[in-house]
């Protein structure tokens, strides 16, 4: 019994030892991808085209805000409250603007960065299958505190992703 519980433990533990480790840092791989560039303009335009709204909204605002302050002292109290409706009406659409266009940028990147994502995850279960490493740990995450040698498997992924 002893010789068997032996032999399992000695085989596992070959088995373990001739498992292969390797690592990657997805931060850096993904600040060196040129989709991700392509993904950040064209982020930065969708947000560009959001400020833009947002600022005609304020204009319109700050119009309407001195038009009241140079007619108020001439204009009938109906027409006062009429008028502070409508500054304040706009205030409510620029902070529902603002919100809207929060969302809308958080939206838009999930959605551009999506398919880059995917592509990287691919690439890295496509080396791993095709080197045969059991694990590969993600370096950028900083959850990684010991690690025996393993292989940097970078270059690897960078070149399945064509980027070398």
């Amino acid at each position: 019994m002893r010789t068997l519980i032996l032999l399992i433990f000695v085989g596992s533990l070959n088995m373990m030892l001739a498992q292969k480790f390797g690592h990657v840092n997805s931060l850096q791989l993904l600040q060196e991808m040129p989709d991700v560039t392509n993904a950040e303009k064209s982020l930065e335009e969708h947000g560009n085209q959001l400020k833009m709204q947002i600022q005609n909204m304020y204009m319109e605002y700050q119009n309407k805000v001195a038009e009241y302050q140079r007619d108020e002292a001439t204009m009938l109290e109906s027409i006062k409250e009429m008028k502070l409706n409508d500054i304040q009406s706009i205030q409510q659409r620029i902070a529902g603007a603002e919100q809207t266009a929060q969302q809308d940028l958080l939206k838009k990147k999930e959605e551009l960065y999506a398919p880059i994502l995917k592509k990287v995850e691919d690439a890295i279960s496509a080396v791993a299958k095709e080197n045969s490493f059991a694990y590969i740990f993600d370096t950028s995450s900083g959850s990684v505190l010991f690690a025996q040698d393993s292989d940097d498997v970078s270059s690897l992924v960078k070149k399945k992703l064509n980027m070398n």
